[in-house]
């Protein structure tokens, strides 16, 4: 279990676009740019979204536009439909995220329509992304759980997935969106996709309401998943989902991994200067353990 892990950092988008206090366009290239800097490869910097619904997200072009010189790394944006797709390329946009939930109550309370009719939306953006040479990832949310229906069974997760695969997504990614995952059941929704979708094309996206992200994680790695999402901080959290807390933190992630001997070409003093900025424009400390302890160290040092 050795292999390399590839970690697609997310809270630049997924993350600040659920905190309540808006960052400025300048702010968050500044962000993007420390967390390049600190070593990772893939960055989620905006989405092409609505700016009533997600007004966190105004200014994606400029900021998209601002990181853009790091022609070696993955700079994905997340659009919702064909304007999304257009503005998208107008910043130019080389790597986009589509969006699916796997319950239906959820889908209809997040972007106000069926799953059906949700995949409908984007199969456009799929066929002029393929037309175009745009890569395009898929997200499917609420894989382990819905906080309107409960648990959510690995069929209808499966579903969803084999859709966007056919469609043509080359990545897709599972996201526990409200945390209530444990090992085993992320491990039988591994397992389950990974019978129509390979394994090599699923990413892991778990957030840790209840404490078990890690856990979850390292079950799926021993699956054979080697593609993880996180957010600096543990940014984040779903308007949709009270009480979920947000992505699991890219510094615990980063530690558990350079612990069990796997390289992540991460710098972590650099990866919590990171996050410590973030967190004071937000105004609350990061919920990353290991962001913490380092932090509390360095006081003490002082």
């Amino acid at each position: 279990m050795r292999d390399g892990v590839h970690i697609v950092e997310v809270g630049p988008r997924d993350g600040l676009q659920n905190e309540k206090t808006p960052i400025s366009v300048a702010d968050r290239i500044a962000f993007i740019e420390a967390l390049i800097g600190a070593g990772l490869h893939t960055v989620e910097v905006g989405a092409f979204v609505s700016p009533k619904a997600i007004p966190q997200m105004v200014g994606s072009a400029e900021v998209l536009r601002g990181v853009s010189h790091h022609t070696n790394r993955e700079l994905p944006v997340l659009v919702p439909n064909e304007k999304g797709y257009e503005a998208s390329q107008a910043a130019g946009a080389k790597l986009i995220a589509v969006f699916a939930a796997a319950s239906e109550s959820f889908s209809r309370a997040n972007i106000n329509c069926s799953i059906a009719e949700s995949i409908e939306r984007f199969k456009p953006v799929l066929a002029r992304a393929r037309a175009d040479g745009v890569r395009v990832r898929g997200y499917i949310s609420t894989v382990l759980g819905c906080p309107h229906e409960g648990e959510i069974k690995p069929q209808a997760v499966v579903d969803v997935a084999k859709v966007l695969w056919d469609l043509g997504c080359y990545e897709i990614s599972l996201g526990d969106t409200i945390g209530v995952g444990t090992p085993l059941k992320a491990r039988q929704l591994l397992r389950a996709v990974a019978g129509h979708v390979p394994m090599a094309n699923l990413a892991m996206h778990f957030h840790d309401t209840y404490g078990q992200a890690l856990a979850n994680l390292y079950a799926g790695m021993e699956e054979g998943c080697r593609v993880i999402d996180s957010a600096a901080g543990g940014l984040g959290g779903c308007p949709y989902a009270p009480g979920a807390t947000g992505n699991v933190a890219t510094e615990d992630v980063v530690y558990m991994l350079e612990g069990m001997g796997i390289a992540t070409g991460v710098d972590m003093a650099k990866l919590v200067a990171a996050t410590n900025v973030v967190s004071g424009l937000i105004g609350r400390p990061p919920v990353s353990r290991v962001a913490a302890a380092l932090n509390a160290k360095a006081r003490a040092t002082k």
